[in-house]
């Protein structure tokens, strides 16, 4: 087999495997057999493009197989369809009054379909529309293949038992139905930036899907502001991705970062969605989330960062969407701004929130602070919690050095 035709199907999996599997699903009405026809046609193209040539629009191809042999199948199982789960795919033109009629799109709302819960329409949204495969969702969720086979076995039965409609929401839901879509991607997109646990402190393949689906839902929905927000967010965080880790694996923070290495056309781009976004409608949770990035971004350096102004987005993102994190986030803000001992008064409050007990980052920018003030047996205590709350090598390292440091400059 030719290396073009292995480079050829990959390049069309990656592009396309949303597309085929959407097509082919509004077509059957079934996912479990829309999956198997697109696995199927993805591995037929392996066997007949060296004899063939590759296409000219590989997609069309893929998704004419898949549909042909998902024809075939349904024929041989005409007799016993009324027992087969069927999604119910409503009316197509719902979705085009809403400007909306697209297969894809009618694919990521079935898989984040509010009645699913939220690491099932994650876990979904990665096996289905991104194509990744039972063992890749597995990693990405720190589970076994056998306990994520059997998560998605469960997701895609409820879905054929409750009949969740196979479609776009009603120009009515969407507002609401959109939000939770996109709480799926940034979920993706956070585990991929800051991996939960493991040898790495960025999950790349996490990091290209969520960029991939943030992209295909701004073209299927380029008018949505929150939609444009978000993908804005995403490009500004990941245009640093580069230099998150030096060259000996330690995590690096801002102040170490070489910013020439950071991605600036990432960065224009993601400005100009946010400022497209905030031209259009009032700020939102994910264009101050993005704003906050954009600020980094575009400061020369880190001593000339303007925290007054972060610290102001904080105040309106705390106000707008209240959470925990979000508190914490805009604490350590106002120990940049005001010194470590105002942003450790800032910080006080937060230990008593249960949604932080347990969250290594509290720790660490308590530890931060403390250190800063001299304050060695305290900082060194709170760094031992935030080791013993972290799973992830590269973070555990670099809160070890912290601590060695502390340690040292308590003897």
């Amino acid at each position: 087999m030719s290396d073009a035709v292995v480079a050829a199907v990959a390049v069309a999996h990656r592009r396309e495997w949303a597309q085929v599997l959407a097509t082919t699903a509004q077509a059957t009405g079934d996912l479990d057999l829309a999956e198997e026809c697109a696995q199927d046609a993805f591995e037929r193209a392996l066997k007949v493009w060296p004899e063939t040539g590759i296409p000219a629009r590989p997609g069309a191809w893929l998704t004419q197989v898949a549909r042909n042999q998902a024809r075939d199948e349904l024929r041989r199982r005409a007799a016993f369809r009324r027992r087969m789960p069927l999604l119910v795919t409503g009316d197509a033109a719902d979705a085009a009054d809403a400007g909306l009629d697209d297969d894809r799109l009618r694919l990521i709302f079935t898989c984040c379909h509010p009645a699913l819960a939220r690491e099932a329409q994650a876990a979904l949204t990665l096996r289905l529309v991104c194509g990744l495969s039972t063992g890749e969702v597995a990693r990405a969720f720190l589970v076994s293949p056998a306990t994520m086979a059997a998560r998605l076995t469960r997701a895609k039965k409820k879905i054929a038992a409750a009949r969740i409609p196979y479609r776009a929401p009603a120009p009515d839901q969407l507002g609401a139905r959109v939000g939770v879509v996109l709480e799926v991607v940034q979920l993706i997109f956070t585990t991929g930036h800051a991996a939960p646990a493991g040898a790495a402190l960025i999950r790349h393949d996490l990091l290209d899907r969520a960029l991939d689906l943030g992209r295909l839902l701004h073209l299927l929905m380029p008018t949505d502001t929150e939609v444009s927000a978000q993908l804005a967010l995403m490009l500004l965080i990941d245009a640093r991705s580069a230099t998150r880790v030096g060259p000996d694996g330690r995590m690096l923070l801002l102040d170490e970062q070489d910013r020439s290495r950071w991605d600036r056309r990432r960065i224009a781009e993601g400005i100009a969605l946010l400022t497209q976004a905030l031209r259009q409608a009032g700020p939102s949770r994910y264009a101050l989330q993005a704003a906050i990035a954009a600020v980094h971004a575009e400061s020369p350096s880190w001593e000339r960062t303007d925290w007054v102004e972060i610290v102001a987005l904080y105040d309106r993102l705390l106000a707008l969407w209240p959470s925990p994190v979000v508190a914490l986030n805009r604490a350590a803000a106002i120990g940049m701004r005001d010194g470590p001992r105002e942003g450790l008064a800032a910080l006080d409050p937060l230990l008593a929130d249960p949604a932080l007990a347990t969250y290594p980052y509290l720790s660490a920018a308590r530890a931060d602070f403390l250190r800063r003030l001299h304050r060695w047996d305290t900082a060194a205590a709170a760094y031992e919690e935030a080791i013993a709350l972290t799973d992830n090598d590269p973070e555990r390292r670099f809160l070890t050095e912290r601590l060695e440091a502390v340690r040292r400059a308590s003897a």
